[in-house]
């Protein structure tokens, strides 16, 4: 098969590349671990100034690399270079934090003394070939708040990139590969989603982490399960932007526009659901709309454009298929909701209200600008909105009352709560979801020790 880039501005096929073959993917399986014996034993230090480098090299090729990842899935390219900068500040982060953040732990002396030991202690080391598989939405973003931690970790990677982006997905193997890094540390895999399955099944494939949709999460799964390999899911979000009487309703309406359209609204942690208190309906819809409607859509590499074409033809026919089920249905499209007559596969930002729960619109992923308004009662009917989803990855809540605030963090149901802000993904903060969101965390100290074997060491007395 052939892996190809197309622009999704034009339509236009731009390079094709070949598929590896099962000899080049043994190959990179062998060379992976044989690099992890020794990879492993290096030290923390050396770890860091390697991925030191790498930042160094990344903030050196920010533009060129800003305009790949515009080329091939349509993101302004104001938002490209601000995803290079962001893995660029990643990867400093955990090689700074790293050896913190796997220090050796020591028991309470008296839990020790309880166990009949002399001293013990609990120690994380890696756990080997980890293999990533990673969408075309933030392409450069996704891989490395894997590929960060778990080289300082002491794993080495092997990249299934989506099949979109392989432009990318090669910078991103030789980036590691110029910062110094053994050519094995860090691999990219330019396969079909079908090869997945054998490579997963590999038994010199330790563990896997998969960013992307809840078919390709299932199989992992269940390949991973039946092999009793650990995983790491982070599957698909709707979550919900709640706006309570006491918000700073104008700027939380602001915030709601770069909310739901970021990355062209196809992100799993943008707000999608606007659940919005009936006091201030009005208020927040008129302003809203307004902002959605002012954006401008068109070019992706021209500095001012904020609304680039969605990634891919089936993904608009998607996104269209939900948006006219809606309107069937009764929805009021407050603007957008046509498909322009451009070349490109581009979508308006798109407001619906008088969404139900019959409606298809209100249980799946709108993974594109389409934004769905609901008028909430109070507190607890909102509440019941924003859990009525599969999906529970994060939240965001915007109300100046603290008891509110405990409320909410109490009662929603999600990866996150985000109060008077929009939802961001940062080094230090654990990242990921529940539901059919997925299970286990990416980032932090939580992110980093998801691939370690926790290790008890025990002396006795």
């Amino acid at each position: 098969m052939s892996i190809a880039t197309v622009n999704p501005a034009t339509g236009e096929t731009l390079k094709t590349y070949q598929a590896m073959g099962e000899e080049e993917i043994e190959r990179r399986l062998q060379l992976a671990e044989a690099t992890f014996r020794t990879y492993r034993t290096t030290s923390f230090a050396e770890r860091a100034r390697l991925l030191e480098r790498a930042a160094d090299l990344l903030d050196g090729d920010r533009d060129e690399l800003a305009l790949t990842m515009t080329t091939e899935m349509g993101k302004p390219v104001t938002q490209a270079r601000a995803e290079a900068a962001k893995c660029a500040r990643a990867m400093r982060w955990y090689a700074e934090h790293a050896e913190e953040l796997l220090a050796d732990e020591e028991p309470a002396a008296a839990d020790v003394k309880d166990s009949g030991g002399s001293r013990a202690l609990v120690r994380y080391r890696p756990l080997g070939p980890v293999l990533a598989v990673m969408p075309w939405n933030f392409p450069l973003w996704q891989v490395v708040r894997f590929a960060a931690p778990a080289l300082m970790a002491g794993n080495v990677g092997l990249l299934k990139h989506a099949s979109n982006v392989p432009g990318t997905a090669l910078y991103l193997e030789d980036l590691f590969h110029r910062a110094g890094f053994t050519e094995g540390c860090f691999q990219t895999l330019l396969i079909g989603s079908g090869a997945v399955d054998d490579i997963l099944r590999d038994d010199r494939v330790k563990a896997a982490t998969l960013t992307g949709s809840e078919p390709a999460g299932r199989a992992v799964a269940s390949t991973a399960g039946e092999m009793i390999k650990k995983t790491v899911l982070e599957l698909g979000g709707s979550d919900p932007f709640v706006v309570m009487p006491s918000a700073d309703v104008r700027r939380a309406a602001e915030v709601a526009v770069t909310a739901r359209v970021q990355n062209n609204g196809q992100s799993c942690i943008a707000a999608k659901r606007f659940i919005v208190h009936r006091d201030v309906y009005d208020a927040f819809t008129e302003r809203f709309v307004a902002g959605m409607r002012a954006l401008k859509m068109g070019d992706p590499t021209q500095e001012d454009t904020e609304v680039g074409p969605l990634a891919s033809e089936r993904g608009r026919a998607d996104l269209e298929e939900l948006v006219d089920d809606a309107r069937r249905s009764g929805a009021e499209v407050l603007c957008g909701g046509e498909r322009p007559a451009w070349p490109g596969w581009y979508y308006p930002p798109t407001v619906l209200a008088g969404v139900t729960r019959e409606m298809r619109v209100h249980r799946e992923e709108t993974f594109g600008p389409v934004a769905t308004l609901y008028r909430a009662a109070d507190l607890d009917e909102a509440v019941l909105i924003a859990n009525d989803s599969p999906f529970g990855l994060s939240s965001n809540v915007w109300t100046r009352d603290e008891a509110e605030v405990d409320r909410f963090v109490r009662d929603l149901e999600a990866g996150g709560v985000y109060v008077n802000g929009m939802t961001a993904s940062h080094p230090a903060f654990p990242f990921g979801g529940i539901k059919r969101s997925g299970y286990g965390r990416e980032l932090s100290g939580h992110g980093i020790r998801e691939f370690c074997n926790i290790t008890t060491v025990w002396h006795g007395a």
